[in-house]
């Protein structure tokens, strides 16, 4: 199977509308959304006869899950893939972090259909708690996460994290930056997708750059540097860190770029699936590149 060309955009697109039209919006106060977003990710896993297993935690007296599946479970050799399904407030979260959420379930599609020949296995983790109140506590999915797998860390590969992968403008001056000079390093068209860590895990940060930007159709730029480290904890790969375990985002940028982050006009036509498609195709890549 030709794992570059694969991923289907249209299959992405119905992920997408899916979390998209639930109502209440799936935020931390509205537990029935995040229970159809759960029943909807182990739907789309049965279909392609993939076993999970829930991780629960209690967060303000209610109870939160996280969807875990493996490829390879026998390899002692792992890495840690994952995306947060809650949205922030009352928005309809297409590219925070709905984008990313199909990203990983394509993924897995791919992976499950395909069967690649891999030295490590790879676990895969769909979070809840990403969004505020509860963003940088141990309420998050993925500290609940990290800390159970802490102990394993000497076999961890390492973590990569969607998030918001699915915003991207031809348009001239259309990608802000966050720090001087940046403009003279990256484009001007926010038509691309980064790879973003933290200077102490750079081995693992350009391992993953270089697997992605091999062959890529979307254009793809890493960002590791020491004052922008703020920037680079904005998601679940945060908390890896926290154990010692390198991590690192796969990012469209964010509000640098899409103006409708945490807005209600967060939407799915908003965004580019076929530039969607092709990140999951540079992972893909990168993934075979990482044996």
């Amino acid at each position: 199977m030709n794992l570059q060309e694969n991923a289907q955009a249209n299959r992405m697109k119905e992920d997408v509308r899916f979390l998209t039209e639930i109502r209440p919006f799936r935020n931390y106060e509205n537990i029935e959304s995040l229970e159809k977003v759960v029943s909807y990710i182990k739907e789309q896993l049965s279909n392609i006869n993939v076993g999970h297993a829930e991780q629960k935690w209690l967060a303000e007296g209610n109870e939160y899950k996280n969807i875990l599946c493996s490829y390879h479970p026998q390899k002692q050799k792992r890495l840690i893939m994952g995306a947060h399904y809650d949205v922030c407030g009352d928005t309809p979260g297409a590219d925070d972090n709905g984008s990313a959420v199909s990203g990983l379930l394509e993924t897995i599609r791919l992976i499950f259909e395909s069967k690649p020949e891999l030295d490590y296995g790879i676990d895969f983790v769909f979070y809840c708690l990403e969004e505020p109140p509860f963003f940088g506590t141990k309420k998050m999915g993925s500290y609940v996460h990290a800390k159970s797998v802490s102990k394993n860390k000497e076999n961890i590969i390492g973590m990569i994290c969607y998030e918001m992968i699915g915003y991207f403008s031809d348009e001239k001056n259309s990608q802000d930056f966050p720090m001087p000079g940046l403009n003279l390093i990256y484009p001007s068209r926010g038509n691309f997708i980064m790879t973003v860590g933290i200077p102490e895990y750079e081995s693992f940060n350009k391992k993953v750059f270089k697997g992605m930007k091999n062959k890529s159709k979307v254009p793809v730029y890493n960002f590791s540097h020491r004052l922008g480290r703020s920037l680079a904890s904005m998601s679940d790969q945060r908390n890896y860190w926290q154990f010692d375990i390198p991590a690192l985002m796969i990012n469209d940028t964010s509000f640098m770029r899409n103006d409708n982050y945490h807005q209600l006009s967060d939407d799915m036509e908003t965004l580019d699936y076929n530039k969607m498609s092709e990140v999951i195709n540079s992972m893909m890549r990168c993934l075979i590149s990482l044996n």
